[in-house]
Parts: C-alpha cells; structure tokens; sequence
C-alpha cells in the first residue's frame, strides 16, 4: 500500500487515523475496532464490508 495513500485515507465511519496490516490485507480503526480489507491493492472502504476486531487483536494495534 502507498505510504501516501496511507495518509489521506481516513475511517469513513469516525474519520479516524487508520492502521495499515500488512500481513493480513486490512486498514485498521482503533475507534471503532473495525478492519477494512484491502482487495486486489485497492482498499474497500465500506462500514459493510470491513469486519469486528477482537480484543486480541485490538491490543495488538
């Protein structure tokens, strides 16, 4: 993922910070514990399509 894309994409749910997983394909939110995944190196950016974290994997962020 581009660095500089990384910087301009935000949460479409809170406008949060994201964080970039690279081993699992996702941009995660730390606000709403949600991870949005990342198809075909375009990331998918609906509150629809991302997925619950789990605590484990909150704490991890």
């Amino acid at each position: 993922m581009d660095h500089r894309l990384l910087e301009i994409l935000v949460c479409p749910s809170c406008k949060g910070k994201l964080v970039y997983h690279k081993q699992d394909k996702e941009l995660c939110c730390k606000v709403d514990k949600l991870a949005y995944p990342i198809r075909d190196g375009i990331a998918v950016m609906l509150v629809d399509s991302a997925r619950r974290l789990s605590l484990e994997e909150y704490d991890k962020l």
